[in-house]
């Protein structure tokens, strides 16, 4: 939840709506009612939470480069059903290239350069932001699908938040301190099996940031409970 000049901001990001199909060539069988479920699961957020709007931060569908038949019956239902009940604004991913095809008109669409709320930049993570945005001292992102990963443990295959405190001048040309939250996937079936289904690159702002150093990190379940630090990351992403 984010919250400025008064509005409130749910964001989530990465719903892949289209997934399905990849998932029953595994074998593995999804819930028809997947999409309504997530639906409904939104305008509850908006709803307990007396939100204005939701910001879906990139990949909202699956295929890439493509729009799949799914695809184009059922984002635009998805889109629709939201918009009709809050502002809905639309910060696109590597995933969904064509998107603007199936983007309904009373939906804001924002380019993937992404949207900044005060000092907030909401990206969704697949590229470099521009040191225009260098002002910001906290980037929300999507994109790598963090889940925790250790086998025998009762939490293997759930996802998680990450709260890292990084350099800035690592990012942007400016100095200080620049926290980055990145946002669990939407899709619970992302990884349905505890195992990741596909190789995901890592985002280039936490390349670089890893690859500099990361000054705090935090590892948090969707309950809150803090599950791990640092170390974490490179098994994370």
């Amino acid at each position: 939840m984010l919250e400025d000049e008064g509005r409130k901001y749910i964001t989530i990001s990465d719903l892949h709506i289209g997934l399905e199909a990849d998932l029953l060539a595994k074998g593995i069988t999804v819930s028809p009612s997947l999409v309504s479920d997530m639906v409904a699961e939104l305008l509850d957020l908006v709803q307990s939470e007396h939100a204005d709007s939701i910001v879906l931060l990139g990949d909202i569908k699956h295929t890439v480069g493509s729009i799949s038949r799914q695809e184009w019956d059922t984002v635009p239902l998805f889109l629709n059903q939201l918009s009709a009940k809050t502002d809905v604004y639309l910060v696109p991913g590597n995933h969904d290239g064509n998107i603007g095809q199936l983007v309904p008109m009373n939906v804001n669409m924002i380019t993937s350069k992404g949207m900044t709320l005060d000092d907030t930049l909401l990206v969704h993570g697949h590229s470099m932001p521009s040191d225009v945005r260098g002002h910001v001292k906290r980037i929300v992102m999507g994109h790598v699908h963090p889940v925790f990963l250790k086998k025998g443990s009762v939490i293997n295959g759930e996802r998680v938040w990450l709260y890292i405190q990084a350099r800035k001048e690592d990012i942007f040309a400016e100095k200080g301190i620049l926290d980055i939250i990145v946002v669990p996937t939407f899709n619970p079936y992302l990884y349905a099996t505890g195992e990741k289904l596909y190789h995901k690159s890592l985002s280039p702002i936490l390349a670089r940031v890893m690859q500099h150093g990361v000054k705090k990190c935090i590892v948090v379940t969707l309950d809150g409970s803090i599950v791990g630090d640092a170390a974490l990351l490179p098994r994370i992403l």
